[in-house]
């Protein structure tokens, strides 16, 4: 206690410090608030239905993925995932298609480009998506519900449709705005944030509603409630050993030259994570994952069948055997485009630094590509493990919305990014003399930046 009232303090002694987690909490407030804000035409009394089809399955890890706003016919319902989804496209067209590979070269005003087409897009998807779900609330809700002002129609009209999907892409745009806010101005990464916090809203309504069911079973409840507890948190402890965890390559550093002489040395390591992508790989396979749901026009996966049914119950083998094999894939592919072995050779060679018994140049580069492609694969697998663990909580008895917090892509982003936040602060801490938030000072990021 002692010690979070030192961090505290000198916090607040850092004036830039404090205005951005000033900041970054006032855009949250601004976003949470716009969750509850409902689609104009649609009576938020009358929402129980849409609230009851989002109360587990596929749609409800949607819905827990935009805070909530999903069941609440929110102006903010189809949250920031179109534009993670955009992203993808523009990242995956950027392996293969020249234009867009030039533009990543070109530095600065490349990345504007890139942004600028990946807005774009984000608006075709979710003009895309937009019919869709509001197809889905029409067919929830009684007709009086979506034209509340109206009492003498009996179906919404054509005004009501376009209003509607114009709100709901503006809705996601304004989103968007608030997350490149919070990078700008804030904390942390604004979309990594805005994912967490959607998370960490359903968390105390699913604590609850387990501990609930648990008082009501008979013969000892609460003995499973504390159980569940115990192996949450063993599951959690793991989930940040994957994050953080590292394979430290020895490097060789000239220490000092005098004349052609070379006169000792110093032995440092360069580390390799063994998750180089943190958590970017399963936010990746989520979002395609959520592309069976969409297509259907978000319909209850209880009345699908054959492959829209197979790839939206989330408790099924085949989601989750594609999920899994997803996340390796993407786990490879973002790792090849985040880190690249020919740079770390160069960068070694140019500083007077060398791999005892490697030769510097190609063969170095083979070697650096070699053991990152060796400890990615455990890693992309304990990855794929935890994504699907949910699924295995599911089975043995635990609450549908508990069981999201047992691994699977809500427990990886919210260790990611709040690692990824507290590394920041730190930075400033150590940056002013003070001391970090950990006794080493070195918390390691989780990699959760989704601006690209």
């Amino acid at each position: 206690m002692k010690k979070l009232i030192e961090i505290i303090r000198n916090i607040n002694k850092i004036e830039e410090l404090r205005n951005r987690i000033l900041f970054t909490l006032g855009i949250i407030l601004v976003y949470r608030f716009g969750s509850y804000v409902v689609i104009p035409g649609v009576d938020p009394s009358m929402l129980a239905s849409l609230k009851n089809q989002t109360s587990s399955g596929l749609l409800g890890l949607l819905n827990m993925f935009s805070g909530g706003a999903f069941s609440n016919a929110s102006i903010f319902a189809l949250g920031i995932m179109p534009y993670i989804s955009a992203s993808i496209v523009i990242q995956l067209l950027g392996m293969a298609i020249p234009y867009f590979q030039r533009l990543q070269r070109e530095g600065e005003s490349g990345t504007r480009k890139i942004n600028q087409i990946t807005r774009y897009l984000t608006v075709l998807i979710v003009a895309f998506q937009a019919p869709g779900y509001i197809a889905n609330l029409v067919s929830q809700l009684p007709a009086e519900a979506i034209t509340p002002f109206n009492p003498g129609i009996t179906s919404p009209s054509l005004f009501f449709w376009v209003s509607s999907t114009i709100i709901l892409i503006a809705g996601t745009l304004f989103v968007m705005w608030l997350g490149e806010k919070i990078t700008d101005k804030g904390i942390g990464n604004g979309i990594s944030l805005i994912i967490m916090i959607g998370i960490i809203a359903r968390l105390p309504f699913a604590l609850f509603g387990e501990f609930v069911s648990r008082l009501e079973d008979q013969g000892g409840g609460l003995v499973y409630f504390l159980v569940e507890l115990i192996i949450l948190i063993l599951v959690i402890l793991f989930t940040i050993l994957l994050v953080q965890g590292t394979r430290k390559i020895p490097v060789q550093y000239a220490k000092r030259i005098v004349g052609n002489k070379q006169y000792g040395g110093v032995r440092q390591y360069l580390p390799l994570k063994v998750n180089a992508a943190g958590v970017m790989p399963i936010i990746f396979a989520q979002a395609i994952m959520f592309l069976p749901i969409t297509l259907v026009g978000f319909a209850d996966s209880d009345t699908l069948s054959g492959f829209a049914a197979a790839f939206t119950d989330y408790n099924g083998f085949w989601y989750n055997f594609t999920f899994f094999v997803m996340i390796i894939l993407f786990t490879y592919f973002y790792t090849a485009i985040t880190i690249n072995p020919n740079q770390m050779a160069d960068d070694l060679k140019k500083n007077g630094g060398f791999i005892p018994g490697v030769k510097p140049g190609k063969r170095t580069a083979d070697y650096l590509d070699m053991i990152l492609s060796r400890i990615t694969l455990p890693g992309s697998i304990f990855l794929g493990v935890i994504a699907i663990l949910p699924a295995f909580a599911r089975l043995a008895g635990v609450n549908s919305s508990f069981a999201q917090f047992y691994g699977g892509t809500s427990l990886l982003i919210l260790v990611g990014v709040v690692l990824d936040t507290l590394q920041q602060i730190e930075s400033y801490l150590l940056m002013r003399h003070y001391d970090g938030l950990t006794k080493s000072g070195r918390i390691k990021g989780g990699r959760s930046s989704i601006g690209f």
